[in-house]
């Protein structure tokens, strides 16, 4: 594997590549192209996150708190429209009046939950696959460079083989260095990979807090009745007073959360 030569004439064989040949054979060049691809895949994610990633500015915090006091007050249409170009690319926003539209139009509460939920994870669904990409990459460069290691000691052992044990050391270093080359190199590539495997999930989670915060916020708020009626009237009619609770009574944590069992692995 170490002989494997490049045309002489070939700028390849003078350059980078030709020296990572020579270095860690095949299995290096397998190993650059991964962190090539893991690199461009960070960059994609990072653009992505500053563009569609889902936030709760200021102005979007002065609006759930309106809201909180005098639903009435808000208008999600008006709302909409003042974000501006920017502020539209946010699926929060989209997700927070589109509740409110729904809890104005006194829809059925379930199924209003249930579409902020759907929405949620869908808002975070393009973050999965390069945070995907990125995993399988943190974990594919050690098995690699294990890989290089397993057949530049082969390659040693076969020169050694050739020559009936009478090798020298300048016959086993070629596959000696090329075992260890690619060790080295699988390592250099996993160990930073899966820190930004971790610090990325850590971020998804932040935002899906944030995202449920926001929902609770904006859900348990019951727009005022059309006609208010007498409470004195209602315990004489037996009508109950409504129930403003999240669904099922329970604390904000009973709010229907997306699936992210997906991203438990990484971070606590």
């Amino acid at each position: 594997m170490a002989d494997l030569q490049l045309p002489l004439d070939s700028p390849v064989a003078n350059g980078l590549l030709g020296q990572l040949l020579d270095m860690g054979g095949p299995v290096m060049m397998v190993l650059l192209v991964i962190a090539v691809i893991g690199l461009a895949t960070f960059v994609y994610l990072m653009l992505l996150g500053t563009l569609y990633a889902p936030r709760l500015p200021a102005k979007l915090k002065k609006i759930i708190t309106i809201w909180q006091q005098n639903p009435t007050d808000v208008s999600p249409e008006s709302v909409r429209r003042e974000a501006g170009r920017w502020g539209r690319l946010n699926p929060l926003l989209h997700v927070i009046t589109d509740s409110m539209t729904a809890k104005l139009n006194r829809e059925d509460d379930r199924h209003i939950r249930e579409v902020a939920a759907r929405d949620a994870q869908q808002s975070l669904e393009p973050f999965e696959a390069p945070l995907k990409i990125i995993e399988v990459i943190a974990a594919l460069a050690p098995l690699l460079g294990l890989l290089g290691t397993v057949l530049g000691m082969m390659e040693a052992f076969s020169a050694m083989a050739a020559t009936e044990g009478r090798a020298n050391a300048t016959q086993l270093s070629g596959g000696i260095y090329e075992a260890l080359t690619t060790t080295a190199a699988g390592l250099v590539v996993a160990i930073p990979f899966a820190a930004l495997a971790a610090w990325i999930e850590f971020r998804l989670r932040r935002i899906h807090k944030t995202i449920n915060s926001a929902l609770v916020s904006v859900l348990n708020v019951l727009p005022a009745p059309e006609s208010a009626s007498d409470p004195q009237q209602n315990l004489a009619t037996g009508a109950e007073p409504a129930d403003t609770s999240v669904i099922g009574g329970g604390p904000e944590s009973d709010y229907p959360q997306p699936d992210h069992r997906r991203f438990a692995h990484a971070t606590g």
